[in-house]
């Protein structure tokens, strides 16, 4: 028996031609069958694709999948490019298949990527790796749909024999392979994207983007807890409108539930970009680099799109899924799905004494946080010296920032020190450490850093708050990465701790997220591994002192 057809009419947006038009769309059996112009349409709402977000990690959201795409959806969001190398740092390969499997349970358009850089680096302990003929596996996979951000562009830039491997699998399938090179200019830019590479999701100047454009890469414009690069790079969308995209990257669940793509397009509306090249931007350039099977509001494309109100405020009132009404009104009406929890987290508690640190001679190598940044500064400060023992100095802002490992339950805590957090009191602590995700803890001394971090541990992953009075911490059972609650529970939650960390005095928009990056080593410049102190452009280990 055939579908029976359904229709809805509006202002039509045909990003295609380049006009809107009052008409009729016609959907039956997830597809759209026809779209027919007609003049007596008086309805104002427009009809348009629904936007897809062309970089993010959706463990970042501390949400699985299917409850991710819960909330995404209210927000006008119908697919995402998503590199699951987060899930894989802890997991391996059984954590992107989770991420798939995971994500089936909803109509909603994931498109995952093999991750490149698992572990992102040598310098640090992670749970378990990938390597070329792993990452070849996944790529001939139909549902992986390309090859997650190539981290590791030192190694790119060397040649290294693995990486090239893995670029060349993704070229001979035809699948695009993502870039990660912050700061990367000129000549060094278009070595890297002559390796194959042809997006970039980590510019933060307009001149570094318009390099890696010249080296015909693609710039995925960022905005999302931590990194905020929308200002920086909106020029690109008067400019260089068919090579930009708009991505996320990391989104944290209190952000989510409030705005997603949604929010980079009323900005850039807003800002004066042409309309047509901004909802190009938010949907076909994605679709069409990635090859994804994503309507673009069509006759014969599946029948995702959206309907919204409004050019400068842009509200979405519904979202569609292959012809499924998925959100209406800021509601999604995708249901609740109870999610697996696997894990992989063997710390065991420690001690305040894991975390002093013995008194040298010379000046400490300080990590700088900037905040809306990824990127950190290294400086060289005095040492504040308290009993033969290197310890925070408040008045400055030069708190203690340890990495703990927690595969390995016996392997020392790495210790260094770190400005930008702004800190009075307490401490915070993660076990969402991008890229191993072993945790990682800003504090003002010793015993609040060992009584946050221990919260992580006993929770078996979370993120915590140890302050004068109060210590909480949020669970985040699936990997040590994601809960398995309601994405409004979590969000709640999430809010709280974030409020509690500023209260402690934490000058950051988002410290959490911000905390989260302090351990990702191949983003300049000085970063703490659980090995040690790294410099990003050394390539190398520096001592804490000296």
């Amino acid at each position: 028996m055939p579908a029976r057809a359904q229709r809805l009419s509006g202002q039509i947006v045909d990003l295609h031609r380049r006009r809107i038009f009052p008409g009729v769309v016609e959907w039956a059996g997830g597809r759209i069958v026809r779209i027919r112009e007609d003049r007596t349409v008086r309805a104002k709402h427009i009809i348009a694709p629904g936007f897809v977000d062309a970089h993010i990690h959706i463990e970042s959201s501390m949400l699985p999948p299917a409850e991710f795409a819960r909330w995404s959806v209210v927000h006008g969001t119908v697919a995402t490019v998503s590199d699951p190398h987060e899930i894989a740092n802890v997991l391996g390969v059984a954590g992107v298949d989770y991420m798939i499997r995971d994500g089936r349970r909803t109509p909603f358009k994931f498109n995952f990527g093999a991750p490149s850089c698992v572990p992102a680096t040598t310098f640090e302990t992670a749970c378990d790796a990938l390597d070329a003929k792993a990452v070849a596996q996944l790529l001939a996979r139909p549902e992986i749909k390309y090859l997650s951000e190539v981290m590791n562009f030192p190694g790119v830039l060397a040649r290294d024999p693995s990486l090239l491997a893995m670029i060349a699998a993704a070229k001979k399938l035809g699948k695009p392979v993502d870039g990660h090179a912050p700061g990367l200019r000129g000549i060094t830019a278009a070595r890297y994207a002559a390796a194959g590479i042809t997006t970039d999701h980590e510019c933060f100047t307009l001149p570094e983007a318009l390099d890696k454009l010249k080296a015909r890469m693609k710039i995925l414009i960022r905005e999302g807890s931590a990194a905020r690069n929308f200002a920086a790079l909106q020029p690109l969308l008067k400019s260089h409108p068919a090579q930009a995209m708009f991505c996320c990257d990391d989104l944290h669940p209190d952000l989510l539930m409030l705005r997603h793509l949604d929010e980079h397009v009323r900005r850039a509306l807003r800002g004066g970009a042409d309309r047509f090249d901004v909802l190009r931007c938010a949907s076909v350039n994605p679709v069409e680099h990635y090859q994804l099977n994503v309507g673009l509001l069509r006759a014969g494309d599946p029948a995702d799109f959206i309907v919204f109100e409004g050019w400068r405020d842009l509200k979405v009132r519904r979202t569609y899924l292959r012809g499924e009404l998925v959100a209406r009104d800021g509601r999604s009406l995708l249901p609740r799905q109870p999610s697996k929890t696997p894990n992989a987290f063997r710390a065991r508690a420690r001690r305040v004494e894991d975390f002093h640190l013995l008194a040298g001679s010379g000046q400490i190598n300080l990590i700088e946080a900037i905040n809306g940044q990824l990127i950190t500064r290294h400086r060289r400060e005095k040492p504040r010296i308290v009993r033969g023992a290197l310890v925070a100095d408040v008045r400055r802002d030069i708190l203690k920032i340890a990495v703990i490992n927690r595969y390995e339950p016996r392997a020392p805590v790495a210790v260094g020190f770190i400005r930008g957090f702004g800190l009075k009191a307490g401490a915070i602590a993660s076990s969402v450490a991008h890229d191993s995700h072993n945790i990682v803890a800003v504090g003002v001394d010793d015993a609040s850093l060992c009584a946050a971090v221990n919260l992580v541990i006993k929770a078996r992953g979370g993120i915590s708050v140890v302050g004068r009075e109060k210590r909480a911490v949020l669970p985040l059972p699936i990997a040590g990465l994601m809960s398995d609650q309601d994405g409004r529970v979590v969000a709640r939650r999430y809010t709280a701790l974030d409020a509690a960390a500023k209260r402690l005095g934490s000058r950051l928009d988002a410290p959490f997220m911000t905390l989260s990056f302090m351990a990702l080593l191949v983003i300049p410049d000085l970063k703490l591994s659980d090995r040690g102190l790294f410099s990003a452009t050394q390539w190398g280990f520096v001592p804490v002192v000296g």
